[in-house]
C-alpha cells in the first residue's frame, strides 16, 4: 500500500527529484502537485479523500506554505502534512507545528529524514490495513 502523496513545491528540479526519489525510495505515489499556494490549499482542500501525505515547501512562487497548513487544518488526523524548506530554524518549526504541520525537513540537511518518515508512514498503514 503506497502513501499518496501531494508535493507543493515552486522550484521544478527539487519537485522532480523529490518525486522521482521518494517514488523509488520511500514507494511513494505522487497524485500531483503544486507551484502555488492557491494551488496547493484548493487541491488539497477538495481532494481529502484522495491524499495520504502532503510535502510542503514555505517560500513559493506565489504565496507560502504558511497558508497551506492553515488550509489543510481540518483534514483527517490520519492525513499527514510536513513542510520541507531551507529555513527549517526552530522559530519556523514552531510556526509549522502550531499552525498543524507533523514534520518539519531541512531541504539541505534532512532528506533522509523525510524519506524515513515517508516509509514509517507507509508502514504505519500497512499494518493497520485488516488482513483480507
Amino acid at each position: 500500500m503506497n502513501i499518496r502523496t501531494f508535493i507543493v513545491e515552486d522550484n521544478p528540479t527539487i519537485r522532480e527529484s523529490l518525486v522521482g526519489t521518494l517514488r523509488e525510495v520511500a514507494r511513494v505515489d505522487p497524485v500531483g502537485e503544486a507551484e502555488t499556494e492557491a494551488e496547493g490549499s484548493r487541491w488539497l482542500t477538495r481532494n481529502l479523500a484522495l491524499w495520504d501525505l502532503a510535502i510542503v515547501d514555505l517560500f513559493l512562487k506565489d504565496g507560502t506554505g504558511f497558508r497551506v497548513l492553515e488550509a489543510c487544518r481540518q483534514r483527517n488526523p490520519a492525513q499527514k502534512i510536513v513542510v520541507l524548506s531551507n529555513y527549517a530554524t526552530p522559530e519556523i518549526r514552531r510556526k509549522c507545528a502550531h499552525l498543524g504541520a507533523d514534520a518539519v525537513f531541512d531541504k539541505a540537511t534532512e532528506i533522509d529524514d523525510l524519506i524515513d518518515y515517508c516509509q514509517r508512514r507507509r508502514q504505519e498503514r500497512f499494518s493497520s490495513q485488516p488482513a483480507h
